[in-house]
């Protein structure tokens, strides 16, 4: 009989694993690949669509075009999930599954922060930052604000990343001299393990003159007077607030039975749950690593390599390090980059390479090359 295995989640995290696990063993395999939305989108992409760069049908990569041997994919929600039978109950059905892997990321929750959903102006989803789009064109300026709401949330340069962007938007419109920007965020530094990255990051905040409110989150927003209010009481005004949202472990997972705290706790050599034969990769986990696609990317790849050396009777694959580089955006098409191990050493480190066109490219290529990988066609991420 084929070996059983079901992935839910259809980000960075089960992209990869479906195409390792279907390159390497293909007709030897019944893979469900299950995700609630019918298409992926790159994080990067919507600031791509928000600051008016690309095209939102651009960026988005359709599930349905995923042809590959073994796999099947199902678009459905998830209504229950059992490690220990690995039954996963689906609106599309039930799923027995002898390997079962969880990637099913972070939630947003909007309704955490009092406020947020009405002032309705958050970039972390992919309808809102899409969204924004028409906001920031429709900006007359006035005090803008990117607000983190939690301490936990996905891809930790965005909110600077955004601030830069946001300038040369301003900028380009003739609105910065009638604009401020802000930052708050919960660490002391924008990229806590490199503190070169960091450096730079506020380098290029000054001289942009924007503003780093550093270890404060927004704990609620009132819409009607436009201010947010922080964790310490204080109150800043605002005319343009971009949020970023708490991040919660989602629901179906938290009744599952897998997590133990905030999210799911894992071997971090080989990212197996305390369930054997379940694996929970990405955001969904607590390994230690960021919360981003590239860090997913990494730990699927250490999952496929275990289960195809479990299936073929091969060596085990070396431990998942935390190891992986992450593209800033500094504004002017240049781009910066930062390489993180996370778990290789006994403590996390950042080597950083400083912004250029030629690392714009690179990140292109990377956008690119994963295209072609997950769903076997051409695609720029320059449009």
């Amino acid at each position: 009989m084929k070996t059983r295995i079901v992935v839910l989640g259809a980000g960075f995290g089960g992209l990869e694993l479906t195409t390792i696990l279907s390159d390497a063993l293909g007709a030897e395999i019944d893979l469900v690949l299950i995700d609630k939305a019918d298409s992926f989108v790159f994080g990067f992409s919507k600031l791509d669509v928000m600051f008016g760069r690309q095209e939102s049908a651009a960026v988005r990569h359709a599930y349905r075009d995923i042809v590959k041997p073994g796999v099947r994919f199902f678009k459905t929600h998830v209504q229950s999930i059992d490690p220990t039978t690995k039954r996963v109950v689906t609106d599309a059905g039930t799923f027995d599954a002898d390997l079962l892997i969880v990637a099913l990321g972070a939630d947003i929750d909007l309704s955490a922060t009092p406020g947020l959903t009405e002032e309705g102006t958050e970039f972390y989803t992919v309808p809102g930052a899409f969204a924004l789009r028409d906001v920031l064109a429709t900006f007359k300026g006035g005090h803008a604000i990117i607000g983190v709401c939690g301490k936990t949330f996905k891809c930790p340069p965005a909110p600077s990343e955004t601030a830069l962007l946001l300038h040369d938007h301003l900028v380009a419109r003739g609105l910065r001299e009638v604009s401020q920007i802000s930052v708050v965020i919960p660490f002391g530094k924008p990229i806590p393990p490199s503190p070169d990255t960091s450096e730079a990051i506020l380098a290029a905040f000054e001289e942009r003159g924007i503003q780093f409110v550093k270890d404060h989150l927004v704990a609620a927003l009132d819409p009607v007077r436009k201010i947010a209010m922080l964790d310490d009481g204080s109150e800043m005004p605002y005319a343009l607030f971009l949020g970023v949202p708490v991040h919660r472990l989602p629901k179906v997972v938290a009744e599952s039975g897998l997590a133990d705290g905030p999210w799911v706790p894992v071997n971090k050599q080989t990212l197996e749950t305390t369930f054997p034969g379940v694996y929970a990769v990405g955001d969904v986990n607590g390994v230690g690593t960021p919360k981003a696609g590239v860090f997913a990317e990494g730990a699927a790849r250490v999952v496929a390599e275990g289960i195809i050396a479990k299936l073929r009777g091969g060596e085990a694959p070396s431990p998942y390090t935390g190891a992986g580089s992450c593209f800033i955006e500094f504004g002017g098409e240049r781009v910066g980059r930062v390489d993180v191990n996370f778990l290789g050493g006994p403590k996390p480190t950042g080597t950083y390479q400083p912004p250029s066109h030629a690392l714009g490219e690179e990140k292109l290529e990377f956008g690119s090359s994963r295209i072609q990988r997950w769903f076997g066609r051409e695609w720029s991420a320059k449009g």
